[in-house]
């Protein structure tokens, strides 16, 4: 039997960082201060900017890549740096390597204490896909919305529906959300008025980041498609419903969504994913050849949480609890439909998930369907009920895997509700 990997930093069982995942993110010391790149260990970050100018790594390109402000540049160094580096990091980090262990002076430099630092944005995004590929929430919102009998629409089975979003206001977690306002349609009224969201809601989603470009009309093969996922984050895709319901059509979501979306501070790689590797439900019918794979675990067992705190309470109330496996489409499939007609995704590229939602009640991933919009309101601890979002509201989620003793975690991603931004229109 082989001994379970051990590193000298210590770490708590129920953490989400142990030696065997090393997630990579930004920090800097103070909120103004210089980001390089670091990795979660435990309760700490490895400043890898440190360790990479004391000379203890090897990495292709003859360069150095961590004293940076975001990981593109690593990212699109390629797979074999991901792997060395990681493989490096293990070695540094174990608990019978001396290098970083025995050297007080460069432990002192390398390693941070997370809850002290400031954690940033981990890449630079050009570009943000969503996608729709829970088959559980597209059948909730379309009985809904539409015919219960008819819930999903015919080509919803055949291919991973998605949009572009807008990747200007992506955010990382930690950084508060304000309450949009825009037009909405109330059923009473011949004209839609303008207000602030009525109907500010969550999406539980994971986002994976792009490690590899594809040229212009050159699409991503599935049998290829993996190579080019660097790894995952937790997404809140936030949704202003009521403003959603009115524009949507025929287009699809614009200001509703464009007003922010959250993403965890760190990126989990599929190499740390890889003990965790599941199927996706059975796909019926069979699709087209081109989004095909066969006899693989394409899919990951990862838990999703999501809690919602009102202001100025200490406790947080759990109202949703599900699984990534319960995702029809896969990352693979969803970044070849991405690239079929000769689109050109790019690294740092962030495609979301679409809503992770479950087949019971209580796995739904937004209090669309939680609530039945609106019609079942959610009881919290504190005696509140809760519809949709209220300002002062603190959403948080949370993921990770775990299985045969070893947990491979997400850490969190958080935002507060501010108010809406008050508009006089009586001034020019």
């Amino acid at each position: 039997m082989t001994t379970p990997l051990k590193s000298f930093i210590e770490v708590a069982p129920n953490s989400d960082f142990p030696i065997q995942n090393l997630p990579y993110g930004v920090f800097s010391e103070t909120p103004e201060g210089q980001r390089r790149v670091g990795v979660a260990i435990g309760e700490w970050v490895l400043d890898l900017a440190a360790i990479e100018a004391a000379g203890l790594l090897q990495l292709s390109g003859g360069r150095t890549y961590f004293n940076q402000s975001t990981l593109n540049d690593f990212i699109a160094s390629g797979r074999e740096n991901w792997t060395a580096l990681r493989t490096q990091l293990q070695q540094l980090l174990a608990a019978d390597t001396a290098t970083l262990r025995d050297n007080a002076e460069l432990r002192e430099k390398a390693f941070f204490k997370q809850a002290a630092v400031t954690l940033h944005l981990p890449v630079q995004i050009p570009g943000y896909t969503d996608f729709y590929s829970s088959k559980e929430h597209a059948t909730n919102v379309g009985c809904m919305f539409r015919d219960p009998k008819n819930a999903l629409l015919p080509n919803w089975s055949e291919l991973p529906v998605g949009y572009n979003g807008r990747a200007s206001s992506v955010v990382v977690s930690g950084t508060n959300v304000v309450r949009p306002s825009g037009q909405i349609k109330l059923p009473t009224e011949d004209r839609p008025i303008f207000s602030p969201c009525r109907k500010l809601d969550f999406e539980l989603e994971t986002g994976f980041i792009v490690g590899k470009p594809n040229q212009l009309g050159q699409p991503i093969s599935i049998e290829n498609a993996w190579d080019h996922i660097f790894g995952m984050v937790l997404f809140n895709d936030w949704s202003a419903r009521d403003i959603q319901q009115w524009e949507y059509v025929p287009l699809g979501p614009f200001n509703s969504k464009t007003f922010a979306s959250s993403i965890s501070p760190w990126i989990v790689t599929l190499d740390a994913l890889e003990p965790f590797r599941t199927r996706c439900p059975e796909q019926e019918p069979r699709p087209l050849h081109y989004l095909r794979e066969e006899n693989v675990d394409n899919s990951f067992d990862i838990n999703l949480s999501v809690e919602v705190k009102p202001e100025n309470q200490t406790q947080a109330d759990v109202i949703c609890k599900t699984n990534f496996k319960y995702m029809y489409w896969s990352m693979a499939q969803q970044l070849t439909h991405h690239t079929i007609a000769g689109c050109n995704v790019q690294v740092g590229d962030l495609m979301g998930s679409g809503t992770i939602s479950g087949p019971t009640p209580d796995s739904y991933g937004s209090l669309l369907e939680l609530t039945w919009n609106a019609t079942k309101p959610l009881q919290l601890s504190n005696g509140e009920q809760r519809s949709f979002l209220q300002d002062g509201d603190t959403l948080i989620m949370r993921g990770y895997c775990e299985k045969d003793g070893l947990r491979i975690g997400f850490g969190e991603v958080s935002g507060k509700v501010l108010p809406a931004v008050q508009f006089n229109f009586d001034q020019n």
